[in-house]
């Protein structure tokens, strides 16, 4: 069977997100050039991030965390005089807690560029786990920050529920995944899209420079050209609960009956 679901799959957030991620960036570029000819070109760019995966307790607020410092302290007890000559010395050696492996996780972002001086017009931005958390965190909240800082558009796409949101002036309206459009033009007005785990995911639009019109990025599109061309359908496992954060009862309750609909359908066709 396909994605039970109409929008995003809720699945794709466990240990295949990395593949689905970068599989989505080569869509939305494949998307969009046909659309951005001739006189712009969606390139791929990758970079890499700082991660401290493991524990998952970086976000942990401060009040909770403890700070060793970095000294290494041994004091040698000395024996009793009565006992000398026939006892060893004793060290009481404090040690410091082990370092968790720093990881360099690659992560593709989509940029649209004019063919003429290759100048940088629109970013688009695919949020993952490593961009939400810990030092990843701050290292894309300083990047966000300079692009607004330029006359370069910037939309993200957050599918993924771990991890933090993007902060604003108000708050963000409830939803599992969300897009957001910065135009250089409009700041700091950000276009927000709350998106619901029930719908198709929202056509985006893509903004161009000033006169030309933006383009559309059919987001539902480029994830179902991901599920068409490496069938994740068949490496989920939908037996299991979706991965964390959990949904609500009633969430709960519309994605087990997504998927065993989706069972039902399968088993009849091959049925036949």
């Amino acid at each position: 069977m396909a994605s039970p679901f109409p929008g995003m799959d809720p699945y794709l957030e466990g240990d295949l997100w990395q593949e689905f991620h970068d599989r989505l960036a080569n869509q939305i570029s494949t998307q969009l050039l046909p659309q951005l000819q001739p006189k712009y070109v969606a390139l791929l760019s990758k970079r890499y991030v700082f991660d401290r995966p493991g524990l998952g307790m970086l976000d942990l607020p401060p009040e909770q965390r403890i700070i060793y410092p970095d000294a290494h302290i041994v004091q040698v007890k000395e024996p009793a005089p009565a006992y000398a000559g026939t006892m060893t010395p004793t060290l009481e050696v404090r040690s410091l807690p082990h370092s968790l492996p720093i990881e360099e996780v690659p992560v593709l972002s989509v940029e649209i560029r004019d063919v003429a001086q290759r100048r940088l017009v629109t970013v688009i931005e695919i949020l993952s786990p490593v961009n939400k958390r810990g030092d990843g965190a701050r290292e894309y909240v300083v990047r966000r920050h300079d692009l607004l800082q330029t006359r370069t558009h910037l939309l993200e796409i957050d599918l993924i529920r771990q991890g933090g949101r993007l902060h604003f002036d108000e708050p963000l309206p409830p939803a599992p995944y969300y897009a957001f459009l910065s135009r250089f033009d409009r700041r700091p007005v950000t276009q927000v899209w709350a998106i619901d785990l029930r719908q198709p995911l929202p056509n985006l639009p893509v903004p161009l420079l000033p006169p030309d019109e933006d383009v559309v990025l059919e987001l539902q599109t480029a994830v179902d050209a991901c599920f068409a061309l490496v069938g994740y359908e068949r490496l989920l496992d939908y037996r299991q609960p979706p991965p964390p954060p959990p949904f609500s009862d009633e969430d709960s309750e519309w994605i087990n009956g997504r998927i065993a609909a989706a069972t039902k359908q399968t088993e009849a066709r091959i049925a036949r």
